[in-house]
């Protein structure tokens, strides 16, 4: 060992000098190169990034940042986790621009699912002075054409509607983030790891505010209550995550159920909003989505705690079909379908002659 312009020499075995203080390749006993950034087993990881016993092979360990970022377009375990949670967060990327513009829609994504394509405008938004609405939205179409209702072009305040894409797509970004580097090191690992648990936390805090301010938005002690209520439920959850013993996989179902809880803790005001509202249709059809989001995110949530398929098969789903891949999709379907809800609760609350306009 000795030294060359301030940098530690090491000679190898076949007479090859590295410089310490460069990223260098494992070497073999006969002299051959092995790559750092090679994919490796699940018995070769250091113990930090064992989660999943079930996933054998195609592990990213501690590579250099660049590598990592560019891995984004290789193949490996994480490959679907990540571009499953980056398209989702394209989506709402998309739906937030058309939201925000009066020329775009959202009949692209949704007119294949719902109704005919090319059979009008289903998002704009209209300035009126100081108000901002949605006049002309695609839960109108939805519910005249479904319903045979609709609204008086009432206008009513849209910043519910921009708090809950704000929070799908920091949810999804911190997902995506999180899937990408934290396998850098064990500090990566705990930010990162906390930070997607925090994204899901303000997902489903933010998931509140549109149907909430928007069913009880003519009772605003009501409103103010559940929004507070799951706005300190989402902090506490928060604060509880950020313990790093809670981030091994023997805590993955105390996870999940403590997200569980904060989602279905929406099934309190959803019943009080069914008594108040029982007779209006709208309520009835919003409601009917938000069911299938908590179906969704329930059904995912059990692909996450139970790890099937793979546990099954150990092995056959590390790069495809394994449950953390299957419960991204889950959870971005049931964005979509609170999307829908959220949309079709505005248009009905427009029409309502009643609105307090002090609630904007």
């Amino acid at each position: 060992m000795k030294r060359r312009g301030g940098k530690k020499i090491s000679k190898l075995s076949n007479g090859e000098r590295v410089d310490s203080g460069d990223r260098i390749n494992n070497v073999t006993k006969n002299g051959q190169k092995l790559d750092r950034r090679k994919l490796v087993k699940y018995e070769a990881l250091p113990e930090y990034l064992q989660d999943n016993e079930f996933i054998r092979d195609y592990y990213r360990c501690e590579w250099p940042l660049k590598d990592i970022a560019l891995s984004v377009f290789s193949w490996h375990n994480e490959t679907l986790n990540i571009w499953t949670h980056l398209g989702g967060f394209v989506i709402f990327v998309t739906l937030t621009a058309m939201s925000l513009t009066e020329k775009t829609t959202v009949e692209s994504l949704f007119s294949g699912i719902f109704r005919p394509a090319g059979d009008g405008q289903l998002i704009t938004m209209k300035k009126n002075g100081s108000s901002d609405s949605f006049p002309d939205s695609y839960a109108k179409h939805i519910s005249e054409s479904i319903l045979d209702v609709s609204g008086d072009g009432y206008e009513v305040a849209i910043w519910p509607w921009f708090v809950f894409l704000g929070g799908a797509m920091s949810c999804l970004i911190c997902s995506t983030l999180s899937h990408l580097f934290a396998c850098h090191s064990l500090r990566f690992s705990l930010f990162f790891w906390r930070l997607d648990y925090a994204g899901i936390s303000i997902m489903i805090v933010c998931s509140f505010f549109c149907p909430i301010y928007y069913i009880f938005c003519s009772q605003p002690y009501w409103c103010l209550f559940y929004l507070t209520t799951i706005t300190i439920f989402g902090i506490l959850a928060i604060i509880t995550l950020l313990s790093p013993a809670l981030f091994s996989g023997r805590f993955r179902s105390f996870r999940a159920t403590l997200f569980l809880a904060m989602g279905f803790s929406g099934l309190i005001p959803a019943t009080h909003a069914l008594f108040l509202h029982f007779n209006h249709p709208q309520v009835l059809v919003a409601l009917g989505y938000e069911i299938v989001m908590g179906l969704l995110y329930a059904t995912g949530a059990v692909f996450y705690m139970t790890r099937f398929p793979e546990r099954c098969k150990p092995g056959a789903f590390d790069l495809v079909g394994h449950s953390h891949q299957i419960f991204h999709v889950f959870v971005v379907a049931a964005a979509l379908a609170h999307c829908v809800a959220s949309l079709l609760i505005m248009d009905w609350r427009r029409g309502w002659p009643t609105y307090n306009a002090g609630m904007q």
